[in-house]
Formats: structure tokens, sequence, C-alpha cells
């Protein structure tokens, strides 16, 4: 019987090349992991890992997709750039969708775009795309590599840029003969040179004085607290402030967790979807105090309603969002953390603010949360919360957009910062579930939840191959309502309940798609049995899918019309 041939691998001793100098650079700055998916434009550089796969980890894909949203979360939960490597072509534009949605939640990426070689550039060459015309507007910098000795600069330069001043996602694009070329000599440090990139750290002392001495003059002032305070890392400075001066707040939909849900001082989301507490006193307010939020149309509803009576203080590092949305009367441009601790040491006690403490603590008594229970299916709402029970409030929960991700953002209340990861200003279905797998690999002990729903997931649920290959314990929970539920709420709200194209008549067994990736799946239908096997699913070492099926005609209240003022909500109270 003839001997098996013994396949042999021999450490490569080739010259180093461009590739190897950009995984170099990488490896100074600090980076542990990459999320890519190879090909041709970028096989060097996927030559260059293989050499260094012992000091950098490379996490592959399905798809470009989850991989850049994957990278979002990683980034969200914790405050480092997320890497992303993919090819030419149809490679980096399948990244446009997440590079857009990084750009709009400030969130930092560095993203390397493999690209065909220099002299071919313009040419029509195979799997060439313009990824410079193409992200220029959805990218806080871009850069085109031009000479292998440029790499030290540009690598610099994009970490800095992508996680200073507001964070955001900033592309290199590296023609393959950049990544091959045979380094004669090594290029050294390079120092950056950005003389027009100058973020504003420090607030003006005179508006933070201004801001200091009209706090003792307003008799309902509320704080406006989003991103831009979990990005400054001042959660703690915003919490110390609202309790010295007893000033209720208001969290923004990607500013849940920067204030405690459990205060007394908190009236919960506000928006579109947010609480009665919360937007009567938006639009109540005669000091409103905005620390890193953009005054989105989905918090401010009507701007010719949104906070009539109010003086508005905006902090905010761009200066862009100052003024651009709602005219702004104390401006400070400035890290939140900084302003904060500057404000904490400037401003005095302030008087008493008990009459209007107490009319916005009867408005949470008089107009909670609601939802009604049904003993023949499970209501989402109340999914929600035994979920939030059963992990204690701490699990790291990841959505996509749509109705599971405004009763997730109601009903799961979050007392620390960083456990939550949604989608907000571009609201990406598919976004959930591969985010959960970046925050599983920033947090490995963490126990991380993502609630999808089942229209989303059929987006990017090729990434099951990743967390089966890896073993990470990321509990899927699909809101299973067989329909695209916001847009069928819409549509039975705002267009005579004409239900065109959003229910969903076929769906896989999900169950047996999980099981066929190796994955343990569990399909619910009501509440007795989830509560029954819920706890030891959650406890499960390894990764777990629950199709947990809802009430289909579930809606998302209270709601904002559009077009409609935050004080004209509707669905309060139960009809």
């Amino acid at each position: 019987m003839k001997a098996e041939a013994k396949l042999e691998f021999q450490t490569s001793t080739a010259p180093k090349t461009g590739a190897d100098l950009l995984i170099d650079l990488l490896i100074k700055e600090g980076v542990d992991t990459l999320f890519g998916y190879p090909g041709g434009a970028v096989l060097p550089i996927y030559d260059a890992i293989y050499r260094a796969q012992k000091s950098i980890k490379h996490v592959l894909f399905r798809h470009e997709q989850g991989m850049i949203h994957a990278a979002e979360g990683y980034a969200r939960i914790t405050g480092k750039p997320g890497v992303v490597i993919a090819t030419s072509g149809p490679g980096a534009t399948n990244l446009v969708t997440g590079i857009t949605d990084a750009m709009m939640d400030s969130l930092p990426l560095v993203i390397f775009t493999g690209q065909v070689a220099r002299t071919v550039i313009g040419t029509d060459a195979f799997q060439e795309a313009d990824v410079m015309a193409i992200t220029t507007p959805i990218t806080k910098h871009n850069y085109q590599v031009q000479s292998v000795t440029d790499l030290p600069r540009i690598v610099k330069e994009a970490f800095h840029i992508a996680s200073t001043g507001r964070p955001g996602p900033v592309l290199v694009d590296v023609p393959k003969d950049i990544s091959s070329e045979i380094l004669t000599v090594i290029p050294g440090n390079a120092a950056m040179d950005l003389p027009g990139y100058q973020p504003t750290i420090k607030p003006n002392p005179l508006q933070i004085r201004k801001l200091a001495e009209a706090l003792p003059k307003a008799k309902k002032p509320v704080i406006l607290s989003g991103a831009g305070v979990l990005h400054a890392k001042a959660s703690a400075e915003l919490t110390a402030f609202a309790e010295k001066h007893k000033i209720p707040v208001v969290t923004t939909l990607l500013g849940l967790g920067t204030f405690p849900a459990d205060s007394p001082l908190s009236l919960g989301m506000g928006g579109m979807h947010g609480t009665y507490a919360a937007n009567m006193a938006l639009y109540e307010s005669d000091l409103l105090i905005n620390f890193g939020a953009r005054f989105d149309d989905r918090l401010t509803g009507n701007l010719k309603h949104f906070a009539p009576f109010a003086k508005v203080a905006h902090i905010d590092i761009d200066p862009a969002e100052i003024g651009k949305n709602v005219p702004t009367q104390i401006p400070i441009v400035a890290d939140a953390k900084v302003a904060l601790t500057q404000l904490i040491e400037e401003a005095a006690n302030s008087p008493s603010h008990e009459d209007w403490l107490e009319t916005l603590n009867q408005n949470k008594k008089d107009f909670p949360l609601w939802y009604q229970h049904d003993p023949n299916g499970m209501s989402p709402q109340w999914l929600i919360e035994a979920v939030h029970k059963v992990t204690n409030g701490n699990a790291i929960v990841a959505t996509d957009v749509g109705q599971h991700q405004m009763w997730a953002a109601q009903f799961y209340n979050f007392n620390h910062p960083h456990r939550w990861i949604t989608s907000g200003g571009l609201g990406t279905m598919g976004f959930g579930f591969p985010a959960a797998i970046g925050a599983q690999m920033a947090e490995p002990d963490s126990t991380v939840v993502a609630i999808v729903g089942d229209a989303g997931f059929q987006m990017t649920l090729q990434e099951l191959s990743v967390i089966y290959e890896r073993n990470l314990p990321v509990k899927i929970i699909i809101v299973n309502n067989g329909a695209l539920g916001m847009v069928r709420q819409w549509q039975e709200l705002q267009y005579d309940n004409r239900i065109s194209e959003s229910l969903l008549h076929t769906q896989p067994d999900f169950v047996k798609l999980a099981e066929s990736y190796g994955i343990r799946g569990a399909k619910i239908d009501n509440q007795e049995d989830l509560v029954a096997s819920l706890p030891e699913l959650m406890a499960y070492d390894g990764p777990v899918l629950i199709d947990a099926r809802v009430l289909q005609k579930e809606k998302v209240f209270p709601m904002v019309a559009p077009g409609k003022g935050l004080h004209e909500m509707i669905g309060v109270k139960p009809e």
C-alpha cells in the first residue's frame, strides 16, 4: 500500500513587499482584528496576512456587507476603528451601505480596498471601479496610494482621522502593483501632514459661562443626550451634571445608555417613537441643552413645533451640526467630556425645579409605555422585557431597523453605555446580526444578543458560518411577525391599509437553517414556552438562534406621524 504524500509548508523567505509594510503598519497601530474577504486585487495583502498570522487575526465573512457591519459593531463597543479589507470592484462596492451607515452614525472605520494596477486605472480593467468617486460623499476622508513610500503617512493619518473629532470611516484604496511591489528600502516613520484638520476639543470659556448663567434662569430645563456622549466617553460626567442640577434627561435612539434608564431624572427616548414624558419635556422646555445629538428629523418631528419655547444650547464636536436644523442660541464646539467637565466646575447649583420635575414625573405615571397582552400569542414588547429580565439588563444588544428596533429601544432599559448597537441614521436592514458578531469579538466574555426582524435577518444570515466556525456565543432572537413590520404599520396608518408587498408569505424554517450551519435553534410561539426555555438558551455556551413567533398586527406606539410635532403623538394610551 502506497504511503500518503505528506504536505509540507515552508515559511516564505521572499523579500518584503508593500503588502508586508501595510500589515506591519496596522500592527503598529494596535490592530489585532481584520474583517475581510479576499479577491484578486488584494491577494498580495492576503499573502502578507498569511506571513503575519501569529501577530494579527483575520475573520473571513461570507459577504462584504456582513464584515463591514461587524466592524461597526466592534467600533461601537471598543471605540477603536474597525478595520476592513475588500477586493476591488464588486468587493469595494459591496461596502457602500456599511460605509454610509458608519458615516451617518459617526463610527470609526479604516477600510482598505484593493485596486487594479496603476497602469490600467481608468481603462475599465477587470474588476475596476472608481472607488474614490463612489466613496467621497460617504467617507470622512479617502486616499488612493500612489507610491509605496506614502503608506506609512497614509495609514497613520487614516487612523487619526477616523478616531478623532467626530469619528467616521476613512478609506484607503491600494493598487495591486503597490501592494506587490518589492521593497529595496523599508520606509521609516512618517509624520502626518494634516494642516487643515484640527478638531476643536476645548470649548470657548465664554460660551461655557453663558450656558452656566442660563441654568439658574431656567424653570423648565432639559438635557438631550446623544451618541456624542458615547464617543467622548462622557456618561459619568453627564450623569454628574444632571444630578447636580436636577435636570431631567432625554436620550436619542443612538444615545441610549448614556444616562441610566432607571434614574428618577430619566425620561426615556425622545422622537418619533419616544415616550410621552420625553417628547412633552422637549416641547415645553425653556432651556434645552443638547450634548452630542444632531437634531435629526426622527427626533425633532416638525421643526416648526420643536422646542418652540426653549433657548437652545448645543454642545457638539462637529461645528457643521450646530444650527444646521435647529436655531441655537448657545453654540459650543467641543468634545462633550471636556465641555461637561468645565461646565460642572463653572455652574453653581441651580434653583429648585420641583414643579417641573413633578409635572414630568406625573407624565411618566399617567402615560407610560404600554402594550396589550394576548393570552393566545406572544407580544413582541413582552418578549423584549423577558430578554431584559433574563440578561439582568447587562447584555450588549444589536438590532436591525424597524419595529423590533423600536421595541428594543423602548423596553430594554439600558443603564450603562456601550451596550446598545443599532443603525440610526441610515436605518440598515441586515445590520444587527453581523454587528453583534463584531461586538462579541470585541468583548468575548459578554452576553451579546442580536434582536432582529425576520426580513432583515435574511439579508445577512450567511454570517451564521462565522459564529459557528469561531463558536461565538451570539444569541440571535428573530422577532418574527411574518412581515416587513414597520412598512406594514405605515401602510396601515398612512396609506389607508393598502398592504403592498410587506407581508412575507414564504419563510425558511429558521431552526433547520440554524442546524444546517451547526448552530442550535429553537422555535417559540407562546409566552409559557419562552419563560421555560429562555434562561437555558441564553446560558448555552455557544451560538443560538431563537425563532420567536410574535403577534403580526402589533404596532409601535406612541408615534409621531410625519409632519406632526412631538406634542401630537398618537397611541399614547391603549385604544
